[in-house]
């Protein structure tokens, strides 16, 4: 991994970031290597992202953070609650960073801030996640913070007739 060799600051999402959050994401999903979704599943509008962005904003199990370079978007993480009271304590997040922004520690930053903000939050005790078994670079970001696999969802997502790839389930306590 390269040191970081720019400024990043990290913040709170808002709603103005709804079109900076929309782009990267639609960047992320048009690659087609590490996502479950394809780009034409991917029919949101901005408007529909300021809305989402909202409801997480108003729910105090939940986060968005973002990074920032120059005052752009670059990265942001999510963080959702599940609504049953049973698990009303644990939650998932995911990740996204455009491409030219990565390798460079940002990701390391998004998730210690995240689980920062996890260990403040009393109704939060368990911090999960998926990674499709062939990102070996994320998996290998997640074991080095402490993430723990507890299980595969084997031949999960399909690429192609040929190509089957495991979901591997992690988690953190906080």
């Amino acid at each position: 991994m390269t040191e970081i060799n720019i400024q990043v600051a990290l913040r709170t999402g808002n709603l103005d970031d709804a079109e900076a959050v929309f782009e990267i994401q639609k960047e992320v999903i048009s690659e087609n290597e590490f996502m479950i979704s394809v780009i034409e599943e991917f029919n949101e509008t901005t408007e529909q992202q300021r809305s989402w962005i909202q409801t997480i904003l108003e729910n105090e199990r939940e986060t968005i953070i973002v990074a920032e370079s120059k005052g752009k978007v670059i990265g942001l993480i999510v963080f959702r609650s599940e609504n049953t009271k049973r698990l009303a304590h644990t939650g998932h997040f995911f990740i996204m960073i455009k491409k030219d922004y990565r390798e460079m520690g940002i990701g390391k930053l998004l998730i210690t801030e995240l689980l920062n903000w996890a260990k403040q939050n009393p109704l939060i005790e368990k911090v999960s996640l998926g990674v499709l078994s062939t990102n070996h670079r994320a998996i290998s970001l997640y074991k080095s913070i402490g993430f723990i696999e507890e299980g595969r969802k084997i031949k999960e997502v399909k690429f192609s007739e040929e190509l089957y790839v495991d979901d591997i389930l992690m988690y953190k306590l906080v």
